[in-house]
């Protein structure tokens, strides 16, 4: 595998370079508190956007769940999502594109996901940057690669100080700096559907520079047809910091080419490999700079400050049925059985974060007070052209003749945010916090074909958003806590260009007007407590009331699968409980986390549902309020145990059950095909160290090859002509689902050596 081009290239001689300078003899610099929370250590939590002292966890009036490096290694995950949706409470994904780097992650019922046109609820930061994607607020959750991962932190509910689409949360992720991971290190892999891939990482330092760099190459074939990948990641770290000020400037580059497949009708489920219709092939380009920054203005004023650029170049290409094709008259040119529509999307994001916390005594008492600001800018380019095509036998399309210009548009974002978080301490045991922020967000459109005129809208949001929060500490060992926040998310320029009944869109392309639609303003109410009645024992519960005002979703228009418009649908809201507990017995961990949602409409309306078996006239269905949200399951249970055998070898076994959820199309619950059935996986890895320095690592999912299907979605089957051939006439309404991998093995070699290692 060849890893990245001249840009990568490039990158790891500055940072081979800097490695030169940064091992100059020398002391380490002296600690410095402002850069606690990028340590391995996940005690200290942030609290605010831009990375700053920190609070400790037991003053933090929320759950919280982290994980860090080691646990990314020993779990053998894919990346973040994979690790979160096997371990952490209340998250859970599905594979509606049946590839294993575009997740759909969910938790708490909020959706943080690369599809356009699926709502986005939860915030996501990468050392105080905003990764959700201007254009859509998607998480393209293959840009980070696993091996540059410090900690991550999941913190819950609607916290307006992290900005927009926190509506259920918000994960706040830090990359690894050559202080906190000096050393070197390289892995291979190889194993089940064609993978094979290659990682490395490298950090050091000197009295007072650091440098860092991690790559990953990965390729592998899918386990269903036409669903490869490519991925292609490098990030390279250099700082310098002394007991007062901290500098780091960072570089991500990534080239990936993923290709998925679409959810299955259930008469063909029994072939689960197959694809409906193919290909569906996305190209993300990203290039990603951070210039961080933190000084101590005296020993208790910390000032921090982030400026970043970030440009993410898309292109897809994906298959889509003609639904009004005329079976009576030969397919060809003005009668084509499909289409192939292609897209382009350019964007750059560039912003500014400002800081500054004051951690001093009030009355005696502890008090932290941070103030801050952010701007944030986006230009996005979107190219649509669309081609007509056939079906070969296998249902691939086939174009016929050249790809036809649909839409040109143009789309610009600014955001901006002012905040404060204060949190006070009157005695020992309560730890009072306050905390909001005023957005001001701005969205303008432009149609660049001069055909769209419908296209061109500006919209402005405004509004202060406020939190509190109470922590409750009777004893080292026991945390109550309880908040109460709101949040908001703006309706991206993707659901303003498709928000009009009259002129369905084609996901993710074809905008066609932009009628307004309302923000959306979530509310949520939560307690709990975090317990650690031995040191070989803890656990934490909490439950929670989210409701949402003027939610936002996307309402099929016909028979295809992703056509339709957005809308908002009224209230809905999310109440549930989360339960976690950890255990040592020796050389034993035991692990077990639960997760209850009950997902729900509060306001009845009426959308079209031409799939749906309950449907009416016009093929409307009307949502009763207390209808079930589709596409979340109500119960999940994960368990997992770590044993190690000795000093060289380890095991570990892990189970995740997840209740049933209806199907997106089914929003009134009364079609005839039912929720999808519960189902569960097993998985297990073992590792074993041959010599120091070196371990030998096996991972073995789906441990007893269970057949299951995660995702749903209601719709036509127009491939139910004799053999599966392509008949419109015959086309029947199906629940489609996207079935589960099978049972799979890798094997990997890893090789580490850190400083102070004598080997």
């Amino acid at each position: 595998m060849k890893l990245g081009g001249p840009r990568a290239r490039c990158v790891a001689r500055a940072a081979v370079a800097f490695a030169l300078l940064a091992h100059a003899p020398g002391p380490l610099a002296a600690g410095n508190p402002a850069t606690e929370i990028e340590n391995p250590a996940v005690e200290v939590i942030g609290i605010t956007p831009v990375p700053g002292l920190g609070m400790p966890l037991r003053e933090v009036p929320s759950a919280v769940q982290s994980f860090s490096a080691e646990a990314l290694r020993r779990g053998d995950a894919l990346d973040a999502a994979e690790h979160m949706e096997r371990s952490f409470a209340g998250v859970s994904s599905n594979a509606a594109q049946a590839n294993p780097f575009q997740p759909d992650l969910q938790f708490r019922g909020l959706a943080a996901s690369h599809l356009l046109g699926l709502p986005q609820g939860l915030s996501v930061f990468v050392d105080g940057v905003r990764a959700n994607e201007a254009f859509g607020d998607v998480v393209n959750w293959d840009l980070v690669p696993r091996n540059a991962i410090s900690t991550s932190h999941l913190l819950s509910g609607a916290n307006p100080v992290f900005g927009l689409n926190t509506l259920g949360g918000a994960l706040s992720t830090f990359t690894k700096s050559g202080f906190s991971f000096p050393g070197h290190a390289a892995r291979l892999q190889g194993g089940a559907f064609g993978r094979r891939a290659a990682e490395f990482e490298s950090g050091g330092h000197g009295m007072n520079a650091d440098y860092f760099v991690a790559g990953h190459a990965l390729d592998e074939r899918g386990w269903r047809e036409h669903s490869q990948s490519s991925l292609r990641q490098l990030f390279g770290k250099t700082g310098w910091q002394d007991a007062g000020s901290d500098i780091d400037l960072s570089l991500s580059l990534a080239e990936n080419n993923l290709q998925g497949t679409q959810a299955l009708p259930r008469s063909m489920l029994a072939s689960p490999r197959e694809a409906y219709t193919w290909p569906d092939r996305t190209r993300n380009a990203l290039q990603f700079a951070t210039l961080r920054g933190s000084h101590y203005l005296r020993d208790d004023l910390l000032l921090a400050g982030i400026v970043y650029t970030r440009t993410l170049t898309q292109h897809n290409v994906s298959s889509n049925v003609n639904d009004d094709h005329d079976a009576a008259q030969p397919a060809g040119p003005g009668n084509p059985q499909a289409f192939n529509d292609r897209h382009s999307l350019r964007q750059r994001m560039a912003g500014a974060s400002l800081q500054i916390t004051l951690d001093s005594p009030l009355q005696g008492r502890r008090n932290q007070l941070t103030l801050g600001a952010s701007y944030d800018r986006a230009e996005s380019d979107f190219a649509q052209d669309s081609q007509e095509a056939l079906f070969s036998p296998d249902r691939g399309t086939v174009g016929m003749g050249d790809y036809a210009p649909t839409t040109r548009a143009h789309a610009g974002n600014s955001y901006l945010g002012v905040y404060f978080s204060e949190h006070y301490a009157p005695s020992r045991e309560w730890t009072l916090a306050l905390f909001g922020r005023y957005n001001v967000a701005k969205v303008q459109l432009q149609d660049r074909s001069g055909v769209q005129p419908a296209l061109n809208g500006a919209h402005q949001f405004k509004r202060f958003n406020p939190g509190f929060g109470i922590n409750y500490n009777p004893a080292p060992q026991l945390t109550w806590f309880a908040s109460a926040g709101q949040g908001m998310r703006v309706p991206s320029p993707m659901e303003l260009t498709c928000a009009d009944p009259a002129a369905p869109c084609t996901l993710p392309n074809q905008f066609l007007a932009d009628p307004p639609l309302k923000p959306v303003i979530a509310r949520t109410l939560e307690a709990g407590l975090r317990a650690r009645p031995a040191d070989r024992l803890k656990f934490s519960v909490a439950a929670y009331r989210t409701v949402l005002r003027d939610d936002i979703q996307f309402v099929s228009s016909s028979g295809v699968l992703n056509a339709g418009f957005f809308q908002n649908v009224g209230r809905t809201r999310r109440d549930g409980v989360e339960l976690t507990a950890a255990a040592t017995f020796g050389s034993l961990q035991l692990e077990a986390v639960y997760g209850a949602v009950r997902a729900s409409y509060l306001s009845s309306f009426t959308i079209h549902s031409p799939s749906n078996s309950s449907r009416g006239a016009n093929d409307d269905i009307v949502v009763a309020s207390g209808s079930r949200l589709p596409g979340i399951a109500r119960q999940q249970l994960k368990l997992h145990a770590d044993w190690k055998a000795s000093e060289r070898a380890s095991w570990g076994l892990g189970w995740a059950g997840f209740d049933r959820q209806y199907a997106r199309g089914d929003e009134n619950n009364q079609d005839a095909n039912g929720p999808l059935p519960a189902f569960s996986i097993a998985f297990a890895t073992a590792r074993y160290a041959p010599a120091p320095g070196w371990e030998l690592a096996l991972k073995l999912d789906n441990l007893f090859n269970r057949r299951y299907e995660n995702f749903g979605v209601l719709g036509q089957n127009f491939f139910a002509g004799p053999g599966r051939s392509f008949d419109p006439a015959a086309a029947v309404a199906e629940q489609f689902r996207s079935p589960g991998a099978p049972r799979a093995i890798w094997v990997s070699l890893r090789y580490e050596i850190r400083e102070g290692d004598k080997r």
